[in-house]
This record gives C-alpha cells, sequence and structure tokens, in this order.
C-alpha cells in the first residue's frame, strides 16, 4: 500500500508505474524544466529530479511506499537521506559526462520567412510548414523491442574503431574513425528485432505547422525563436527552430530603422505655388500632403510628416517620421511665345545685373551658346583622335643610309 503519492504526481503517473514508464515521464519533464530552456523553473527541475531519483531505485522505491518522503530524507535506505545534484541525474540519464548537460543539444534549425514592409508594419501571422526529426513513439527512441539492443561488438560500445597505420620502419600512426559497424552509436540491433516504423534509426520524420506572429515593428534580418522544436534525437535536448524574416522590396517606401522614405515628383508650378497631393499608407489611410502658396520646394529637399512613419517595436503605438525627397520637373523648351515669357519675367524676382557689364565694351563679349552636354559623345570623340593620330604617325620607322 503506497503511502502518499507527491513523487508519482510530481511526474504526472500511477503508483504502479513501470520503470519505462517512469523514464518517459522523467525524459518529457526534464527536458520541458531544464534551466538552460527555463530558466525561472530550477525548482521545478530540482523536485522532478529529486523524484525521479527516489522512483527510479527499487530500494528507495519500497521505502518511499512504505514510509513516504519523510522516511526518505531520514534515510531509510541505509545509505543516508540526500539527495544527488539534479544535474548530475539528467546528465547520467541521457548518457552526459559530469557538468557537459549544456552541450547536449541538438542543432537549431533555421528557416527564412518572406515579408512585405505593409506585414512589418501592420502585424502579421503567417502559418509555415516545416518538417523535423521526432523520437519513435512505438519504440521510444530505442530502435527496437525492449532489451534487443546489445553493444556494438566492432567498436565495444564506443562508436569509433582504433587502427594502427605503419608509417615506417619503427613508427606506427594510431587512426580512429566512425564504427561502420554501427555507424558511431556503438549500439547494434538485429534486423528481426528493429522498429517496424522507424527501421531502427529511432527518429521518424514529421510536418509540423508553425504560426510565426510578426510583431508591429519588426525588422528585416530579425529572428523570431521557436525553444525546443528543433529536431529530436535520443539523449539530447532539442534544439530551436529560428524564422529569420526577409523583407521585399516595397514600390513606393524604404525603411531606415523607424522612419519611412518616399520620393516625390512635383511639377514647378507646384513647386512655386503650392500642392495637395494624395499619400496611400501602409494602412490603407490616405494622407493629403500639403504645401501652401508661397512656400517654395527645391529640388533635392527633404520634408517630413511626423508620426507616420513605422511603429516601434513592443511600442506600436509610436511612430517614426515619413520623410519625403522632392524632385522638381521643369516645363519642356519653348512652352510658352516669346511674347508670354516677358510676361513670365515680369512676376519672377529681377535678374541682378552685373557690375562688369556696365565697364565692358560690346565688342570684348564672345557669345557662348549651351547645348546639351553629352559624356558619351565626349568619349566616342576620344578614342577618335587617338585612332587618328596612330594611323597618321605610320608606326616606328627605320632609317636607312
Amino acid at each position: 500500500m503506497v503511502k502518499e503519492t507527491g513523487y508519482y504526481d510530481m511526474l504526472g503517473v500511477k503508483p504502479n508505474a513501470s520503470a519505462e514508464e517512469l523514464k518517459k515521464a522523467y525524459r518529457k519533464l526534464a527536458l520541458k524544466f531544464h534551466p538552460d530552456k527555463n530558466p525561472t523553473e530550477g525548482e521545478k527541475f530540482k523536485q522532478i529530479s529529486q523524484a525521479y531519483e527516489v522512483l527510479s531505485d527499487a530500494k528507495k522505491r519500497e521505502v518511499y511506499d512504505r514510509g513516504g518522503e519523510k522516511a526518505i530524507k531520514e534515510g531509510g535506505t541505509g545509505g543516508g537521506g540526500g539527495f544527488g545534484s539534479p544535474m548530475d541525474i539528467f546528465d547520467m540519464f541521457f548518457g552526459g559526462g559530469g557538468r557537459m548537460h549544456r552541450e547536449r543539444r541538438g542543432k537549431n534549425v533555421v528557416h527564412q520567412l518572406t515579408v512585405s514592409l505593409e506585414d512589418l508594419y501592420n502585424g502579421a501571422t503567417r502559418k509555415l510548414a516545416v518538417q523535423k526529426n521526432v523520437i519513435c513513439d512505438r519504440c521510444e527512441g530505442r530502435g527496437g523491442r525492449k532489451g534487443a539492443v546489445e553493444p556494438c561488438l566492432s567498436c565495444r560500445g564506443s562508436g569509433v574503431q582504433v587502427r594502427l597505420q605503419q608509417l615506417g620502419p619503427g613508427l606506427v600512426q594510431q587512426v580512429s574513425s566512425v564504427c561502420s559497424g554501427c555507424h558511431g552509436q556503438g549500439q547494434r540491433i538485429s534486423q528481426r528485432d528493429r522498429c517496424k516504423t522507424c527501421a531502427g534509426r529511432k527518429i521518424t520524420r514529421q510536418k509540423n505547422i508553425l504560426e510565426v506572429h510578426i510583431d508591429k515593428g519588426m525588422r528585416d534580418g530579425q529572428k523570431i525563436v521557436f525553444n525546443g522544436e528543433g529536431d529530436q534525437e535520443p539523449g539530447l535536448e532539442p534544439g530551436d527552430i529560428v524564422i529569420v524574416l526577409d523583407q521585399k522590396a516595397h514600390p513606393v517606401y524604404t525603411r531606415e530603422g523607424e522612419s519611412l522614405i518616399m520620393n516625390m515628383e512635383l511639377q514647378l508650378v507646384e513647386a512655386l505655388c503650392g500642392f495637395q497631393k494624395p499619400v496611400q499608407t501602409l494602412d490603407n489611410r490616405t494622407l493629403l500632403i500639403t504645401s501652401h502658396p508661397g512656400e517654395l520646394i527645391r529640388p533635392g529637399d527633404r520634408k517630413c510628416v511626423m508620426n507616420e512613419g513605422m511603429p516601434m517595436h513592443r511600442r506600436p503605438f509610436e511612430k517614426g517620421r515619413l520623410i519625403i525627397l522632392f524632385s522638381v520637373v521643369f516645363p519642356r523648351e519653348n512652352f510658352l511665345p516669346a511674347t508670354r515669357l516677358k510676361e513670365l519675367e515680369s512676376f519672377l524676382p529681377r535678374m541682378e545685373a552685373s557690375d562688369d557689364s556696365d565697364s565692358m565694351e560690346d565688342d570684348l563679349y564672345i557669345y557662348a551658346d549651351l547645348e546639351d552636354y553629352d559624356p558619351a559623345r565626349d568619349r566616342r570623340r576620344f578614342h577618335a583622335m587617338e585612332d587618328e593620330d596612330y594611323h597618321a604617325g605610320g608606326g616606328v620607322q627605320c632609317h636607312t643610309s
């Protein structure tokens, strides 16, 4: 008759649980509450380890069933009432050595997720299908039936074969290689005893759907981590699945930190006399960008609208700036007859007369007309002159007497 069930409850098993059921329960809980994964659950991890330490030992379990936790602490097993280190119990269970528990962890799996600038502005939820290795449920990661696993005879369970290689007279080198018989596992299972589900590999391939929550204000290249969702392997804590955001280019906006940048093209009359232009935001609002008459916009000017940039990560109600880069389109040539140009000139600021123009006589001026500048034409002309000089010289000639 079991006096108390606290340790069984801690592991989530019944008082008549078998040794295999205890192992399975401890494996699941130890990986879940390990301090590397849950730093705030150290006490919970300690309690789980103590419960397993007692119940996995036949003598201690018998004492606990008769007298409960009090009997264990009073040393009813004959070996004192102390408990072992939770980390050492974890390492021994998973085949570790001493304090190497931090290294016994599977590799992380990295996936890239393409997102739009709208996703980063508004937030979004994406479903991502991933394939990963999971411990076989049928054989519980043994690879075969109970008791069928035996040490590899070729490497004596080490997973490594060592051979001596003769380099020369009296010179021998020791060479280590992965055991070909067990492929480095140190164990072998006969063909007839192998698990039919995983074919002795101890793991199976499984498709999982992850819900990736993209918060407002996240950045290109930012990582979203799913702890413990990576590939599983017997004796190892699963690694993480790491999602890396990859932002697509946007046709209107570019992002710099918390600022959004866009280009706006104005006609000359708009730059001089004011304008109103609608701009569609990333959350489908319409901003009416306004420049009042008399506010000149010059080519290359930068103006900004406060609080219309990107939301700040974890502070979505605060936003950066919308920065607008202006370019001004001038009218085509001869857009007005000469008579109307004089009229236009009367409305524009007067040109300042040159101080030197009054002191110089008219016949001393050299009038120079403007032409369009074409760098390609200059290069063609330069190469033509080079070819002309080469052919005119005729190369090197020998002098004869």
